[in-house]
């Protein structure tokens, strides 16, 4: 049976194309998106996300859609509604961002609902892999299914929920090397999206009991790991003021077998900045105020301005002047060796010193300059400038700016601020 299986990926960027590039080597699939652009990329196999690399790409892809073979395996990516419409396993990886007051934005979800049920037929499954509150899929997303196809759910068509657990830049941990969670609107439907997941991930399947509890489960991976961020963050402010080296300390502390090893920094990116909020809103609706997930996220969504003034007050200590000072600030993407930006806190750095009359510019290798331009309105160079700054801070830690020396870029009595403490010479650190 797994051999018949015709699966539709609903969204090619960071999620779904390795997800649709890995069950592509064992089942026909096509993958969709609604970027034109996107797809024309894809289909000359070049991956601007680096996810999947051009070789790996163009050995899987299909100049024509597999589910016309009768058998055979392989990756179309298409544009084309039309192209999804024999899928009987569809596979939405769509973005579950927040608007600008934090609230969880479900309109991706809604959208992609849309399009898989204006092509649902009897008998076809529908897993969603977005990151949402607990009951998100069953109460927002199925009606929308339910109303435009006019399909009964549970009876005509099924849904799964398998969160993801991509992790951009990781190549270790890749799609089928991490244990997936998976879950099914039945029983029976759960066992068939775990056998359909488990032929494809190595590293194994867990199949929870219910998709209520499978969205509960990936929603507090990501809201326990900001609360522990948090807490070093706000254990950096604390020896700051005290003048102990907060690295130091948790390097000492990290001898404990059972010391639990976070750094401090800028929480970012789809997942960590993010989660947390759906988490608190479900909560909230429900009569229950979050004490200390939204209190980690205020915490962690203030460490930008923080880390803007820390370097200032090292500059005021070395009687540099302010106003009108030239920054050079190292990296811009969410986190290291990847070009997500993606919610990156880097940009309250640079706002944050921008605040203070500081002139900076943002060196970053990995990202887009037109990207950076079209979300935040800063402008960004691929090349580092040779040229000398007043102060220069490290915000990404990304393999080329391990090797750079950085005294080449710096006034005689410069500054260089290190936020993640991979530099052996700095004068101030997070």
């Amino acid at each position: 049976m797994e051999k018949q299986y015709k699966i539709a990926v609903i969204g090619l960027g960071y999620v779904g194309l390795p997800l649709a590039r890995l069950f592509a080597t064992q089942y026909p699939v096509v993958g969709f998106d609604i970027n034109q652009k996107r797809i024309e990329e894809l289909n000359t196999g070049i991956d601007s996300t680096l996810e999947v690399e051009n070789e790996v790409l163009k050995a899987i892809l299909k100049k024509e859609n597999p589910f016309d073979q009768t058998a055979g395996t392989g990756l179309y990516c298409s544009a084309d509604i039309k192209d999804i419409q024999d899928a009987n396993i569809y596979i939405v990886t769509v973005p579950t961002p927040v608007d600008k007051h934090n609230r969880p934005d479900l309109t991706p979800l809604y959208k992609s609902s849309e399009t898989v049920a204006k092509v649902l037929s009897k008998g076809d499954i529908v897993i969603y892999e977005s990151t949402v509150y607990p009951g998100a899929t069953e109460e927002e997303c199925i009606p929308v299914l339910e109303k435009v196809s006019g399909l009964k759910f549970n009876q005509d068509f099924f849904a799964g929920y398998s969160p993801e657990r991509i992790n951009p830049g990781d190549k270790e941990h890749t799609v089928e090397k991490i244990l997936k969670v998976t879950s099914g609107s039945t029983p029976e439907i759960g066992k068939v999206v775990d056998s359909l997941y488990k032929s494809v991930i190595v590293a194994g399947t867990h199949l929870a009991p219910t998709i209520k509890i499978a969205e509960a489960a990936k929603v507090i991976e990501n809201s326990q790991r900001d609360i522990n961020i948090a807490f070093v963050n706000e254990l950096a402010k604390i020896f700051n003021l005290l003048e102990i080296d907060t690295h130091a300390v948790l390097e000492a502390a990290g001898t404990k077998w059972n010391f639990l090893p976070f750094k401090p920094g800028l929480v970012g990116g789809h997942c960590i900045g993010v989660d947390p909020y759906y988490l608190a809103q479900k909560a909230q609706e429900n009569g229950y105020h979050p004490e200390i997930i939204l209190a980690g996220r205020r915490l962690n969504d203030s460490m930008g301005q923080y880390v803007a003034s820390q370097l200032v007050k090292t500059m005021i200590k070395k009687k540099l002047n302010i106003n009108g000072a030239r920054i050079l600030n190292l990296g811009i993407t969410f986190k290291e060796n990847c070009p997500d930006v993606r919610n990156t806190k880097a940009v309250d750095v640079i706002q944050g010193l921008e605040d203070y009359a500081l002139q900076v510019t943002t060196y970053d290798p990995w990202a887009s300059p037109a990207e950076v331009e079209h979300e935040y309105g800063l402008s960004i160079v691929n090349e580092i400038p040779q040229e000398k700054y007043d102060g220069i801070i490290l915000t990404v830690a990304h393999e080329q700016f391990k090797g750079l020396n950085l005294k080449n870029y710096l006034k005689e009595d410069g500054v260089i601020f290190d936020v993640k403490g991979i530099l052996e010479e700095c004068d101030s650190r997070l």
